[in-house]
């Protein structure tokens, strides 16, 4: 799923605000001291660590944010 997160620039907004949902609800896990769910090798956040997934999340949050604008 590496290669899908290279191409996020093309995603629809719709999925870009599925994918910073789904990670909010991922680093909520991990703040919570919870071990997160295991995750199938098909999820998009498969194999993610928390400081990844906060990389991730800034990105997508600058990219809804720039396309608001337009």
């Amino acid at each position: 799923m590496k290669k899908d997160l290279e191409k996020i620039h093309e995603w629809s907004p719709k999925r870009l605000r599925t994918l910073r949902n789904n990670l909010n609800n991922r680093l909520s896990s991990y703040k919570l001291g919870q071990s997160p769910k295991s995750l199938q090798a098909s999820h998009v956040l498969y194999g993610l660590e928390e400081g990844q997934c906060n990389e991730l999340l800034q990105k997508v949050q600058a990219i809804l944010k720039e396309r608001d604008r337009t």
